[in-house]
């Protein structure tokens, strides 16, 4: 062997031990990163904004791989837990869904049924009532002659809500203009057969329904004469 192939050997020979250098290094970086990120799991993200006290379905998230260690203990991993709960505030998109995000949905209890009526978003309902409050249910009514007085008039006390939806266009009433532009907030309660007749009797035939949020320990029953008002009320004293 001459000079010129032994240098040959020579370069071949470190060329090999540093591709296998590198070979190894390049193995070691990828065990350690390994080592500092661990296993992937599965998490949700959001596909869109959800409002506060919507009822969460499957197809408003989409599912990303997380490194274990990164993702919080409260995080959602499981989509089935989804079900029967509501946003507590308002979700962001491309959050991470959150335990601390959603709550159930509150349930009825025996004997009550949910009814859902569209409140006028000029009353400041919105953003003002959650699930679980309570509240008096108002109802305007024209006098059923020219005589007789307009009146107000508490058709619920102390009705119970259950869910609170997004501010929606709706049509104008009667007597106003066509192209009113007008929004409401679908407000369900959580009612017995007596109590529920009465706001759907309201809905349909009254001139406005207002809701008056109720303060924690507000009295259970109405005093006798606060349930209506007329507007003599006031003139005669």
């Amino acid at each position: 062997m001459n000079s010129r192939q032994r240098r040959g050997v020579i370069l071949l020979t470190i060329s090999v031990l540093c591709a296998l250098a590198a070979f190894f290094g390049v193995i070691t970086v990828i065990g350690d990163v390994n080592s500092k990120v661990g296993p992937e799991v599965t998490a949700y993200r959001l596909k869109s904004d959800i409002a506060p006290y919507t009822a969460l379905r499957a197809d408003q998230f989409e599912k990303t791989a997380i490194p274990e260690r990164w993702l919080s203990d409260s995080a959602v991993t499981d989509l089935a837990h989804i079900q029967g709960r509501i946003a507590v505030t308002k979700l962001r998109k491309g959050s991470l869904l959150q335990e601390d995000m959603i709550v159930k949905r509150p349930a009825l209890a025996a004997g009550e049924q949910e009814i859902a009526i569209m409140i006028d978003a000029a009353t400041g309902v919105a953003g003002k009532i959650a699930p679980g409050d309570l509240v008096n249910i108002f109802a305007t009514f024209e006098g059923r002659r020219e005589s007789d007085p307009d009146e107000s008039r508490i058709i619920v006390s102390k009705a119970r809500v259950i869910d609170v939806g997004t501010l929606t266009p709706i049509g104008a009433k009667r007597d106003e203009r066509r192209d009113a532009a007008r929004e409401a907030v679908p407000i369900t309660f959580a009612l017995n057969t007596a109590d529920a007749q009465r706001v759907a009797y309201a809905e349909s035939f009254a001139e406005n329904v207002r809701l008056a949020l109720l303060s924690k320990g507000s009295p259970g029953a109405l005093k006798p004469g606060e349930s209506t008002y007329t507007l003599d009320e006031d003139k005669s004293r």
